[in-house]
């Protein structure tokens, strides 16, 4: 699909992806901070699945919410409250730090509550018969901006403004940045409203065999990434290896490469070998977990994850499209809202649970996730054949 083909629409939501993936950053630079301030990866992991407790039960609120009001307005409140949360993290120094960074994480996780409604838009502004294709466009812009952004940022970060006071001021800047990328979303994104939505009393939705496993596949995935969060990467490649975050950026670079290149290889992909090339992705995921869970040198790190992140963008649009192809459009920011909270439901304690298995050994993380993404791969592989046998059996 070339560039010139997507609607103007969908253009502007996937530049604003583009515009805002440097800021990601921040997702490392924070455990970082905390880490250089002389927390554990395990009291790291504590604080994040505290504040997890904390939001769980707002999700699917949230969800119900929006399905009234436009999905236009909740994108605008993750940019609002993403910058108050960094303008927070600012101001944590002394001893108002440790509640500076509670309230602004608290405040990040209510701002992470509307993550769902990305999706919700996605499903509603992006042409329904090239899902697979724009997923393409929609993985490979934010991830050149993100490579370019990341290695400059990682290197200011690592070797010249690499204090605890800088990292303090780069929030304040990132906060602020907010106000650019919420003034974009207003002017240049289309509201999408209750016209796209039918009321409760029309709605019918059937819980069949490939929703529950769906259900199952995504409770595998969560455990299995969640399992090793920037904290897990940060504290083995910085504090193991002993890198700087500009190292750890270059390993984000290596993952944008990949999944770069992947998205031209998904392309060429016919859509009904969509399950084999999940499967494929999952297997290659869990290559990357081996690699990793062996405590490989740093070199063998950027292969691992170049691996990692290339199977996962190989089935992506795949597994996207699959997911939307299950779930009603009228309600999508519902039904995205609950499988996110099933999500958060899922990963838990798992922040928790990743810290002190890091606090054993710094790649045992890894190994668990390697059991993991083993079995997600068979399944699908399972799942491919036994539809194949399916549509063999109706035509």
């Amino acid at each position: 699909m070339r560039w010139s083909e997507i609607p103007r629409d969908a253009k502007a939501y996937m530049l604003y992806h583009t515009i805002i993936a440097p800021q990601l950053i921040v997702w490392y630079l924070l455990p970082l901070y905390m880490m250089y301030s002389g927390y554990s990866v395990l009291e790291v992991g504590a604080f994040f699945t505290a504040v997890n407790i904390i939001s769980i039960p707002l999700t699917y609120l949230i969800g119900r919410f929006f399905n009234e009001y436009p999905l236009k307005t909740g994108l605008i409140l993750i940019d609002a409250l993403d910058g108050i949360a960094y303008i927070l993290y600012g101001f944590a120094k002394g001893s108002i730090a440790p509640l500076m960074l509670f309230l602004g994480y608290t405040i990040e996780e209510i701002s992470a509550l509307f993550y769902p409604l990305y999706q919700a838009y996605e499903q509603i502004i992006y042409p329904e018969d090239k899902y697979e294709e724009i997923f393409a466009w929609h993985l490979r812009l934010p991830e050149i901006s993100q490579l370019i952004g990341f290695l400059i940022l990682g290197y200011l970060f690592g070797y010249i403004w690499n204090t605890a006071e800088h990292y303090r001021k780069a929030f304040i800047v990132f906060g602020l940045f907010s106000v650019f990328t919420i003034a974009y979303l207003w002017k240049f994104l289309p509201p999408v409203g209750r016209e796209e939505r039918i009321s409760p009393e029309k709605f019918t939705f059937k819980i069949d065999k490939e929703f529950k496993f769906l259900l199952l596949i995504e409770a595998l995935f969560t455990l299995a990434w969640s399992l090793a969060p920037e904290i897990v990467l940060l504290n083995y490649v910085i504090f193991e290896l002993h890198k700087t975050i500009f190292e750890v950026m270059l390993i984000e670079g290596v993952i944008s490469v990949a999944t770069i290149i992947a998205t031209y290889v998904s392309e060429r992909i016919p859509n009904d070998k969509g399950f084999r090339a999940i499967g494929s992705g999952m297997f290659l995921l869990s290559i990357y977990a081996l690699i990793m869970s062996l405590s490989p040198p740093f070199w063998f790190v950027l292969v691992a994850y170049f691996i990692g992140r290339f199977g996962d963008t190989l089935a992506f649009p795949f597994y996207r499209s699959w997911m939307f192809s299950l779930i009603p459009k009228e309600k999508a920011s519902e039904f995205h809202a609950a499988l996110s909270s099933y999500r958060r439901l899922i990963g838990l304690f798992i922040p928790f649970i990743a810290g002190a298995l890091a606090s054993i050994k710094a790649t045992l993380p890894y190994f668990v996730g390697l059991i993991l993404f083993l079995t997600i791969s068979a399944l699908f592989i399972k799942f491919e054949k036994i539809a194949s046998k399916t549509k063999t059996r109706e035509s």
